[in-house]
């Protein structure tokens, strides 16, 4: 088969629908999309200078939540974009590969992310069950490591999907009922035999949420069974309080997940508007909230950002 013939098999370009049965309130809906996105750009950048810049944060805990900062921006940055062109100006068409590249960009920085919210919680497991080893367990080149095979773990799952995509042809329709290119969505789309993709799609998604919770919920049991031995209820609640940050990062990465998977499985016949919505959240929230919760409740954090409007200000 020939080259122009492989090529003939997929569109040139896909519409992405935006949000079915809200067009007219599109540019409204905008108006929060446009605030988060850029809530979630101010926030993260300033984590992210704020460490840096910073050698006293170049900790552990803040170098994942650098990490963390820097997922979430080309997470959030890889979707809003291209929604609020739809929203704004009726941008709907989107190139097939820059469909497929968004759609492996979205998938595989949540695995990252996933991944880096395990790392934390490990971080806190040692530093409150095995505080004398701390140091010398979490030093930087483990430190690193646990970052390349974050990102190596989401590229190896997720690197085959395109090529998977590509070797469909779409000769239905073009049209996708979604704000942006996720694999399911673009799927739905496909001519033959698709088992493969729904199958792998599904596993890799319920083994990935469902080990790295499971692990997190193990750490956080253990931590639990460590803090309440502890004799002072002063250091209790000091143990409870490294904690506090890194529990409202979970729950706001977990809880969208959890609340959109229940909504598939118990809303199947609501408005298609109600899930896409609940997917945008799941996007939206995490990244404009995680820095907030950190920079509310770490008091280091919260400290160099005021330093640094206080010498603006000056």
């Amino acid at each position: 088969m020939s080259a122009s013939n492989i090529t003939s098999l997929h569109p040139p370009s896909f519409l992405l629908m935006g949000i079915p049965g809200l067009e007219h309130l599109h540019i409204w809906i905008s108006i929060p999309f446009c605030s988060a996105y850029t809530l979630a750009l101010l926030g993260n950048c300033t984590l992210l200078f704020v460490i840096w810049t910073d050698p006293a944060l170049h900790e552990p805990m803040y170098l994942f939540l650098a990490m963390l900062s820097a997922i979430d921006l080309v997470l959030s940055s890889s979707t809003l974009p291209k929604m609020l062109a739809i929203f704004w100006v009726d941008d709907h068409e989107i190139n097939f590969h820059a469909c497929l590249t968004q759609m492996f960009f979205l998938h595989s920085f949540s695995i990252m992310e996933s991944a880096v919210l395990l790392a934390m919680a490990f971080d806190r497991f040692v530093a409150i069950c095995e505080p004398l080893r701390y140091a010398t367990v979490l030093t930087r080149p483990l430190i690193s490591r646990i970052g390349m095979a974050a990102v190596a773990r989401a590229v190896a799952l997720m690197i085959p999907l395109p090529f998977l995509l590509r070797r469909f042809s779409y000769c239905q329709s073009r049209v996708i009922a979604h704000c942006y290119c996720e694999h399911m969505a673009v799927v739905k789309l496909a001519c033959g035999n698709t088992r493969f993709n729904n199958i792998y799609g599904i596993a890799v998604a319920l083994v990935i949420v469902g080990l790295d919770l499971l692990f997190v919920v193990l750490s956080y049991a253990l931590i639990l069974r460590a803090v309440l031995r502890l004799a002072s209820q002063e250091a209790r609640y000091k143990a409870f309080g490294t904690c506090a940050s890194h529990v409202g990062a979970i729950l706001a990465f977990y809880t969208p997940v959890v609340i959109s998977s229940v909504m598939h499985r118990l809303a199947r016949h609501a408005a298609p508007h109600v899930h896409i919505l609940a997917a945008n959240f799941y996007l939206l929230f995490p990244p404009m909230v995680n820095p907030i919760i950190y920079g509310v409740k770490t008091k280091q954090i919260r400290e160099r950002v005021v330093g640094i409007f206080q010498r603006k200000k000056i």
